[in-house]
């Protein structure tokens, strides 16, 4: 996977955690009828049309609980994939492949969807400066997951967490007392405690924006539910100063739209909380 060495470990938190979850104290319908020595292939069967996502963390899972599992690749992540295809072969021990038959069908079939719809939103900034970026509206405890499938998809991961960016919304302007204040108050704990993180601050309106510039101390500036045309008289104010990212009700109908205003980002949440999980299959035969 393409995450950053430090995402590794939680990586494999997340394989742990999930194997633990369905397996429990033994998959007892595997230890009931199959030899414990027995070998076997697995073919991972494509059922629906779209873009194959999480090739990679099948591979990864299936190495967790053997590390002598063997994955021949047929196809990678990020491909076209149709109906019929055949994804991958993995030859393991029958307990192994059967163990994480679910959680790797579960996991690539909800990043396949992902981005399948993913590549349908990029796909319409073809031509365009912008780039598309996922959000937090994800699945708790799935999001690295999530993200990945986002990244496949061809968009940019935007923060992973609270902890990786200042992002200062309605909530928290309106908590701190105004955006000046918000601005200011981010910037000095930045300073202090956290130095080199980025701040982004969200603007509701034309003037915000105008409050912002005179602020200044961040890094960018998100213009929420404005309309393209609202979005091309705030770039005219910010004048480059500011990366900028539009936000709020970006669709596959609308997106070039935003794209066309020059804004440096679109953010959705759509990509992931709207994906539809395609079907795959796993199938095994048992070798000799």
């Amino acid at each position: 996977m393409a995450f950053p060495e430090n995402y590794q470990n939680k990586l494999e938190e997340f394989i742990n955690s999930a194997l633990k979850e369905d397996i429990g104290d033994g998959d007892h319908s595997t230890r009931s009828c199959i030899d414990e020595y027995a070998t076997g292939k697995a073919i991972l069967k494509i059922k629906d049309p779209g873009i194959l996502a999480g090739v990679d963390l099948a591979e990864k899972i299936f190495s967790f609980v053997e590390p002598s599992a063997f994955i021949k690749k047929l196809k990678k992540d990020g491909d076209e994939m149709n109906y019929g295809e055949t994804a991958f072969e993995v030859s393991a021990k029958v307990w192994t492949i059967l163990s994480c038959e679910r959680l790797v069908l579960n996991c690539m079939q909800r990043m396949c969807g992902i981005a399948t719809l993913t590549k349908q939103y990029t796909n319409k900034l073809k031509g365009y400066h912008t780039q598309l970026l996922d959000t937090r509206k994800t699945t708790p405890n799935f999001r690295i997951i999530e993200k990945e499938a986002v990244r496949i998809g061809g968009a940019v991961n935007h923060r992973f967490g609270l902890y990786d960016m200042i992002i200062l919304k309605d909530n928290h302007i309106d908590y701190c007392g105004g955006i000046e204040k918000a601005i200011n108050k981010a910037y000095e704990y930045v300073q202090e405690k956290k130095p080199g993180l980025k701040i982004e601050v969200e603007t509701r309106s034309l003037e915000d924006v105008k409050k912002v510039m005179q602020t200044g101390k961040v890094n960018r500036i998100m213009l929420d539910n404005f309309s393209p045309e609202k979005i091309r008289q705030a770039l005219k104010i910010i004048n480059g100063r500011f990366e900028t990212e539009a936000s709020g009700g970006i669709t596959l109908e609308n997106i070039e739209s935003y794209a066309d205003t020059g804004v440096d980002f679109v953010s959705s949440g759509a990509i992931i909380h709207h994906a539809t999980s395609l079907d795959l299959s796993l199938k095994a035969e048992i070798t000799q």
